[in-house]
């Protein structure tokens, strides 16, 4: 395997010895090499196989030649946007251009293309014309089907379609990509490979037993079909029971072959050994170095997948709900990495992932349950709740030398550990694992909203909140919660929002910052946002879109902001709610 970082210019190609790569990555991103980044992951995997990668990041998409610094690939291009999607990198919820972009040298935000997924794999074709092209990452993976797309308030066809790659991956990329690298090098012509679990490709017909949804024509025209579809994808999501689903655009079909499995966790505990440089590339530090590697440089992941499945959340048709997760031996192995980094001050800043106090299966069983969330509006009464595996990693970090505190920054599902019998984890959690708050996504109060949110209901946040205060003062700790709200998510009125203000007056901590609702590719929540309707019962939902309804909702939430008064008392009098301009003041 190469010693330091894989090439990104000429110079470290010849310096290499290398004549032709057999694979060249393009990527949105800035080349960060840590396994916080798909492409450092993807890459490695590739190199971990046998083969020569570069990586072409961030080229100038407005001169071809910049896609050709490397010469052509002797198998294929490999495509990403980066860590995140485009246009949420560049642009806010309310549409207006970002001032920085944490995945680019010195924040600089004009680094990368709107859809750079499409713009890349169209520069390569301009460029290559047939050469072989995989995309993948977030922006292609939640795009894989025709979607609703926020920023042109229209519904878009599959992105396979618009980057005309030939495969595109989606989910967690390593097993499919490694199936399909080592094809393409045994000669295998990329239109043979079809097959693939975790990939889309297009096809002129339906392949035998496989299960159609709308086409993209059908869920242009009529939101109800648009739902329908909806519903349809997020049921085909599993890697065990799905099938193979495909949706006709034109005359051709989108071609969702099932997931791919998830790795199991020796597979894992390779993939988090492979050689990280677990930095930015030098050259990036003239600029003032790469932000984004700020928040992950001494924080560990342990696990992948989340059955906690929010309908707003982009991790369901991503990661998938089955949960895996590393051995302690992995996780040690990698904190003892951090504790040698230059910047390490005596802090992981975390152990976490999606949801960070999940390690197995909910209940034991792979096969997920369509119809049936294990956490929302109740939790399953057979899911599996133990944090022993958790808690014993965290025990062996926060022994190691040099270790001052392990925190537990990413989110703690406060409602799976409510229901652990035992209160080891949540004594530790206190005792050792904040940095005096912690942070926790209730969302809302109401149950209505909850309920379009696939959150659970309200009453398991307010024992949460309880006990949490009750085991802080137990363990002679004064430490506070900070918890995660939404403004305007479908389902959300105006008396909702009221409700929370209510709630947030009631515990005397006004949130410093709020969220409203982003309609981004691939989710339950954007299918309401768009068609009014829930995908799952096709009952009408109502949906907070008006500028000024959705600017009454956040200001609600931080009503003691005088910046929001005028809107906080414009709201409550359009609400009937007169008698509360005095209290939420």
């Amino acid at each position: 395997m190469t010693k330091g970082f894989l090439p990104i210019s000429r110079k470290e190609m010849e310096e290499r010895n290398i004549e032709q790569f057999d694979f060249i990555i393009v990527t949105g991103d800035a080349y960060v090499d840590h396994p916080s980044f798909g492409t450092a992951i993807i890459s490695r995997i590739i190199e971990a196989e046998g083969y020569s990668v570069g990586i072409i990041s961030q080229p100038d998409w407005k001169n071809i030649e910049s896609f050709k610094i490397f010469g052509a690939p002797r198998y294929a291009f490999l495509v990403n946007s980066g860590n995140i999607d485009s246009m949420v990198a560049h642009y806010s919820v309310a549409k207006n251009r970002r001032d920085t972009d944490a995945y680019s040298p010195g924040g600089a935000l004009d680094k990368r293309p709107d859809r750079a997924v499409i713009v890349y794999c169209n520069k390569i074709r301009e460029a290559y014309g047939s050469i072989p092209i995989v995309t993948g990452g977030l922006e292609a993976s939640l795009r894989r089907f025709a979607h609703y797309d926020y920023w042109q308030n229209e519904v878009r066809r599959s992105i396979l379609v618009d980057c005309s790659a030939d495969i595109l991956i989606y989910g967690m990329g390593e097993r499919p990509m490694r199936q399909i690298v080592n094809r393409l090098a045994s000669g295998e012509d990329i239109k043979n490979i079809t097959d693939v679990p975790g990939t889309c490709v297009m096809a002129k017909e339906m392949p035998e037993g496989s299960m159609e949804c709308p086409s993209f024509e059908t869920v242009k025209k009529d939101k109800r079909e648009y739902a329908n579809a909806a519903r349809i994808q997020y049921e085909q999501q599993d890697p065990y029971a799905g099938k193979i689903l495909c949706q006709k655009h034109s005359l051709r079909y989108v071609v969702q072959n099932r997931p791919a499995e998830p790795l199991s966790r020796e597979e894992l505990d390779v993939v988090y050994a492979l050689p990280y440089m677990r930095t930015y590339h030098p050259s990036y530090e003239s600029a003032g170095g790469v932000p984004g590697i700020l928040e992950v440089e001494n924080s560990i992941a342990h696990n992948r997948g989340c059955y906690g499945d929010c309908n707003f959340c982009a991790i369901t048709m991503h990661q998938g709900k089955l949960v895996t997760s590393r051995s302690k031996e992995s996780v040690v192995e990698e904190a003892k990495k951090i504790i040698q980094g230059k910047n390490f001050k005596g802090y992981i800043n975390d152990i976490g992932g999606p949801t960070a106090n999940f390690r197995t299966l909910s209940c034991g069983k792979k096969v997920m349950c369509k119809h049936r969330k294990c956490l929302a509006p109740d939790p399953c009464p057979n899911l599996k709740v133990d944090h022993k595996e958790y808690l014993d990693v965290l025990r062996a970090v926060r022994s190691l030398p040099k270790v001052k505190k392990v925190f537990v920054r990413s989110g703690i599902r406060y409602d799976f550990l409510m229901l652990d019998k035992r209160d080891d984890f949540f004594n530790e959690l206190v005792k050792y694992h904040i940095s005096g708050q912690l942070k926790v996504a209730p969302e809302h109060c109401s149950d209505r909203v909850l309920e379009k949110m696939g959150k659970p209901k309200f009453k398991y946040y307010k024992k949460f909140y309880d006990k949490f205060f009750e085991v802080n003062k137990k363990m002679g700790c004064k430490q506070y919660l900070v918890p995660y709200l939404m403004s305007s998510h479908p389902g959300c009125t105006l008396k909702d929002a009221i409700d929370l203000a209510m709630y947030i007056r009631s515990t005397g901590h006004q949130p410093e910052q709020v969220q409203d609702f982003y309609p981004t590719p691939g989710t339950i929540s954007t299918a309401m946002y768009y068609t009014e309707l829930d995908p799952f019962t096709m009952e009408p939902v109502y949906v907070p879109k008006n500028k000024k309804e959705k600017a009454y909702q956040r200001a609600l939430m931080q009503y003691k902001n005088p910046k929001n008064r005028e809107l906080v008392r414009e709201a409550l009098i359009k609400a009937g709610r007169k008698d509360l301009i005095l209290v939420l003041r």
